[in-house]
C-alpha cells in the first residue's frame, strides 16, 4: 500500500522541492530497498559463474534499468546506502539522463550489485525482470493502482477505503538465495514503504 507514501512525497516535494530537487517516488522505493538490504545482505552480491565465486557487497551499488533510444542501459547509482533521498533522486535523474542522451562514462554503466527495474505507469501489475548478470537479484516495482481495501476501524469493525496499491516483483539466482529469502526481502522492502517516515532516517 503506497498510500501513504505518495502522501508523504507530494508534501516533502510542497515544502523542499524549490531548494533540494523533485523527489521521485523510485528514489523513496530505492531508500527502501537499500534499507532492507541490510538485513539482507545475499541479495547484494556478484556470482562469477566461471569461477563459481561469490562475492557479496557491503556497499550498495544500485543498478537503475533505463530504456533509451539505443536500447535498455543501467547505469549504477555508487554507495546507495550512504545518500540521502534527495542525493538519491538527483542522482538517478542525472545518470538515468546521461544514459538516454548517451553522456554517461563506461564506468557509470558497469558495476552494479543489485538492479531495479520499473516502467512506472507503462508497466503492468505483476513482471518478471530478468536478472542483470553477475549480480542475484533484480527487484522490479509494478504500476501503481487504485483499488477498494477493507480498513481496519475500531470495535473490530471495517470500512472500504480507496488506496493505492503496487505489487513488488523480485527475480533470483536460486543457487544464491532461497525463494523464503528472497520473499522474506520482499516483505521488509514492504514494510518500509508502508511505514514511510522511516525512510527519512
Amino acid at each position: 500500500d503506497v498510500s501513504e507514501l505518495e502522501e508523504l512525497r507530494a508534501r516533502l516535494n510542497e515544502k523542499w522541492a524549490s531548494q533540494r530537487g523533485h523527489l521521485t517516488l523510485l528514489a523513496l522505493l530505492v531508500r527502501a530497498i537499500v534499507l532492507a538490504v541490510r538485513d539482507f545482505p545475499q541479495v547484494n552480491a556478484r556470482f562469477d559463474d566461471e569461477a563459481g565465486v561469490l562475492t557479496q557487497h557491503a556497499a550498495v551499488h544500485l543498478g537503475i534499468a533505463t530504456q533509451t533510444d539505443g536500447g535498455l542501459m543501467v547505469p549504477v547509482v555508487r554507495e546507495a546506502q550512504l545518500l540521502t533521498l534527495w542525493q538519491l533522486a538527483a542522482e538517478i535523474a542525472r545518470l538515468s539522463a546521461a544514459a538516454r542522451d548517451g553522456s554517461a562514462k563506461p564506468e557509470e554503466l558497469t558495476g552494479s550489485t543489485l538492479t531495479v527495474t520499473s516502467l512506472g505507469p507503462l508497466g503492468g501489475i505483476a513482471t518478471t525482470p530478468v536478472i542483470n548478470r553477475p549480480e542475484v537479484a533484480i527487484i522490479g516495482p509494478n504500476k501503481i493502482v487504485e483499488r477498494a481495501v477493507f480498513v481496519p476501524e475500531g470495535a473490530g469493525g471495517e470500512r472500504i477505503e480507496k488506496r493505492k496499491l503496487m505489487n513488488i516483483s523480485i527475480s533470483c539466482d536460486h543457487r544464491v538465495i532461497d525463494g523464503w529469502d528472497a520473499a522474506n526481502f520482499v516483505q521488509a522492502v514492504k514494510r518500509r514503504i508502508e511505514a514511510p517516515m522511516g525512510l527519512l532516517a
